[in-house]
């Protein structure tokens, strides 16, 4: 199958031909014919299975219609939004790619960086808006956007939007939309609080399952070393220096010990860098930038600021803390051996996170390969360390044992 048996005009395929996409994927095939019918949509599909373009390119044409409009005109049409900075600045790429040969404009809106740019743009009258919920609703209470004249909502990553707290201003950015309108809801999978969203917002909608959520790509190896906690970064430094090759992406659980593994491996020479919530849109930007043009070889993040990324040609993947939830695992791993390469998955297991693996191999339906041949295996008695909370045998508002009674003084 083509482009062209879905029906695109000439101005959108001769963009894709120029961005050297000769067929369709699958999310595309099965979302673009349903979409330019106009017809609500719940969508699940992972990164890299090209679920943008199935719906960026259907957009593009039913709005195609009316590119002649004047610029200062021109009113929001499409509303697509999404949970991170980086994956909205990615769809606005990917729109203006697919619209650059029609006079169709887009732009993008976030927080953590300064407003004003984003109101000019927006003074200038655009057709299609991809934001971040926070910064969509504070311009929108500023009056510099009206969703009145929106035909088609996009929600993308709705999973994933939901596990960040945004529930709230979702719906309240679906009721200042037309009532009238087209809604797509795109997500990486399906859980019970995204159909509970999807019946709210959507009218019978058409349902498309393109990546199941329990498959995991053949073109990745996956390994799996069991070790002490206190010893993962030195057997992420014995990976790296005897093992671990090419352009590497790390996923640690938190902010912190984003940093504190940076640290350490610029100490050891690595050329590093890495992102997180705490970082600012230009610094999250450059070094997303930096790692995709090849300045740095080792990219760290967490999952909520990596999600959504696209990153090409990525040989690894390192575990450095095991998600807690198997399609978080799937997704992370999700990010390499894809477009016909071969890619690896390393994952680093300490004794508390046995019970993690555990449920991970029972939903992928996989042993992952155990490698025993390195320099800090963990006893296979060893039992995860349980922190008592110091004082906690004392009752609130207690001293603990062996304070001092404070003398009471006869004046």
């Amino acid at each position: 199958m083509s482009f062209k048996d879905l029906h695109i005009i000439k101005p959108l395929l001769r963009a894709v031909a120029d961005s050297g996409y000769d067929e369709p994927t699958l999310i595309q095939q099965r979302c673009i014919p349903h979409i330019l019918e106009k017809k609500d949509m719940v969508a699940s599909a992972q990164t890299g299975t090209g679920k943008t373009a199935a719906y960026a390119l259907p957009i593009l044409q039913i709005l195609f219609d009316k590119q002649d409009a004047p610029k200062r005109g021109k009113k929001i049409r499409a509303l697509i939004v999404s949970p991170t900075r980086e994956l909205a600045s990615q769809i606005n790429d990917n729109f203006k790619t697919y619209a650059k040969f029609t006079n169709l404009r887009s732009a993008v809106i976030f927080g953590g960086t300064s407003i004003e740019p984003q109101i000019d743009i927006l003074k200038k009258g655009i057709d299609i808006l991809i934001a971040t919920p926070g910064r969509l609703l504070d311009l929108h209470k500023q009056d510099y956007i009206n969703l009145d004249y929106i035909e088609t909502f996009v929600l993308d990553e709705a999973d994933l939007m939901l596990d960040m707290g945004f529930i709230d201003d979702v719906k309240k950015i679906e009721r200042l939309c037309p009532e009238e309108r087209q809604t797509l809801l795109f997500s990486a999978t399906i859980p019970y609080k995204v159909e509970q969203l999807a019946s709210t917002i959507l009218n019978n909608p058409i349902r498309v399952d393109v990546t199941p959520s329990k498959s995991v790509a053949n073109a990745i190896s996956q390994v799996l070393y069991y070790v002490p906690k206190r010893n993962k970064i030195e057997l992420c430094l014995h990976l790296l220096r005897n093992t671990v090759i090419g352009n590497i992406l790390i996923f640690r659980r938190t902010k912190f010990g984003v940093d504190k593994l940076e640290k350490t491996l610029l100490k050891n020479g690595y050329k590093v860098d890495s992102i997180h919530g705490d970082k600012t849109q230009s610094d999250r930007q450059t070094a997303l930038n930096k790692f995709k043009n090849g300045y740095v070889k080792i990219l760290i993040a967490t999952d909520v600021a990596a999600r959504g990324i696209d990153i090409n040609e990525l040989d690894s993947v390192i575990n450095f803390d095991l998600p807690n939830i198997p399609d978080t695992y799937i997704h992370r791993i999700g990010r390499t051996g894809r477009a016909g390469n071969i890619g690896t998955a390393y994952s680093l297991c300490s004794a508390d996170e046995k019970s993690y693996i555990k449920k991970i191999q029972e939903s992928i339906n996989i042993q992952i390969p155990i490698e025993e041949d390195h320099p800090y295996p963990l006893d296979p008695k060893a039992k995860p360390i349980v922190h008592k909370k110091q004082g906690s045998k004392y009752k609130k508002g207690r001293k603990g044992a062996g304070a001092k009674k404070k003398k009471k003084r006869w004046y």
